[in-house]
């Protein structure tokens, strides 16, 4: 169900017919907006973007008419969708048959709000801003890594893209917003016997001190880009994997080591 703006209207009497010859028509309501389908070209760069392959299991909440799902299990992909509207939910179904990934495809009827997306590891997404700000938090609960590609909107609420791009030619609805599920981190890091690192977080973006032989010096352009974490000490470059409760990668500056830490509390 690809959205324009909110509505306050009925479903059309028809409204779950399934009928064969059932065809949506952009700008129709939907349940709580209309509905405007993502341009092909646009699908194809938000695919691109997430770098989506066979080994992806991609989520579109308002699936709509199965066009981003459908492009996704081309490249391989397990897909599943999430569409109010039954008519869609059977449009869509049988456009996946059609187009023969439909073992690779499902689509089920539901409210995008009620759906387990525990699963994904991307997701495909063309909904409004205070859609998008009432899913974040479940967005924040995916695996660390989890691409999340939104057609125009941003997730907003300080949240900020880790890439944005647009689809060419670029008329309408053909700008994409890439946001990477960062790992959580804020904490305090146990690097050595007297070495610490005390890390606060705001999405991607991270910041704290890092101590030493109880010297404290504050970190520069921390960030996360999944579980890859980056910060800078001392014109000291650290980059590592998150794990869990442990980091470890390698520290480059007049010389490079290798580094590991553990969360010594939260």
């Amino acid at each position: 169900m690809k959205l324009l703006h909110c509505i306050a209207i009925s479903f059309p009497l028809a409204f779950g017919a399934g009928a064969q010859t059932y065809q949506p028509v952009p700008g129709q309501p939907g349940k709580d907006v209309v509905w405007i389908p993502t341009p092909d070209h646009a699908v194809d760069k938000m695919l691109d973007m997430a770098q989506v392959t066979a080994r992806d299991y991609v989520i579109d909440l308002g699936s709509g008419d199965g066009r981003n799902l459908i492009a996704a299990a081309k490249r391989g992909a397990r897909a599943l969708g999430v569409e109010y509207n039954p008519d869609l939910v059977a449009l869509s179904r049988r456009a996946a048959a059609a187009a023969d990934v439909g073992d690779k495809v499902t689509i089920v009827q539901g409210d995008m709000f009620e759906a387990d997306i525990s699963k994904a590891t991307v997701m495909t997404l063309f909904l409004l801003p205070n859609h998008l700000s009432r899913l974040a938090p479940q967005f924040l609960k995916l695996k660390p890594g989890t691409r999340i590609v939104s057609n125009t909107y941003e997730i907003g609420g300080g949240w900020e893209p880790d890439e944005t791009a647009q689809a060419q030619p670029c008329k309408s609805w053909c700008v994409v917003v890439l946001y990477v599920v960062p790992a959580q981190v804020a904490g305090t890091w146990r690097l050595g016997d007297d070495e610490w690192l005390t890390l606060e977080q705001n999405y991607q973006k991270i910041y704290g001190t890092y101590q030493i032989d109880g010297v404290a010096v504050a970190i520069d352009n921390g960030r996360l880009r999944g579980e890859e974490i980056s910060f800078t000490v001392n014109s000291v470059a650290y980059t590592g994997r998150v794990d869990g409760k442990t980091i470890a990668g390698v520290a480059r500056g007049r010389v490079s080591r290798d580094w590991s830490a553990t969360l010594a509390r939260e």
